[in-house]
């Protein structure tokens, strides 16, 4: 996948890998350059379009980077909650078609403290049209 950023995350100047293991990598870019303080993602090496194109070495592999970005953070920053969470596809707000988990800490001054990832999606203007 010669286009796919996430293909080539050594090449990404605004992206710092944190930790990897066999199958995945824990990247974040740096702190001056993000809205949400100590955000990461973590990605499989290989290309895999979607969460659900995971093997389950990767699944392994992810969960365990996620336990390390976990201590890291709540050592780092220590955070008052998380918010982790997969998009996929383009519907689903999914813009980079490579599988990436999102691990983003939450801070209890943050202007959007207490809301989490559906808020927006549970809003009455998010109904579909009866008529579908």
């Amino acid at each position: 996948m010669e286009k796919c950023l996430l293909c080539q995350p050594f090449g990404l100047e605004d992206q710092e890998i944190v930790f990897e293991n066999k199958t995945c990598l824990y990247i974040q870019s740096p702190q001056n350059q993000t809205i949400l303080e100590g955000s990461g993602l973590i990605i499989p090496k290989a290309h895999r379009p979607s969460v659900f194109d995971l093997t389950q070495e990767e699944w392994n592999d992810t969960y365990s980077l996620l336990a390390f970005a976990k201590a890291y953070l709540d050592r780092t920053l220590k955070p008052d909650g998380y918010n982790i969470g997969w998009n996929s596809g383009e519907i689903g707000g999914q813009h980079i078609l490579h599988a990436h988990l999102h691990v983003i800490p939450r801070f209890s001054d943050e202007p959007y403290a207490g809301q989490g990832i559906r808020s927006w999606l549970k809003s009455p203007s998010n109904k579909r049209p009866q008529n579908v």
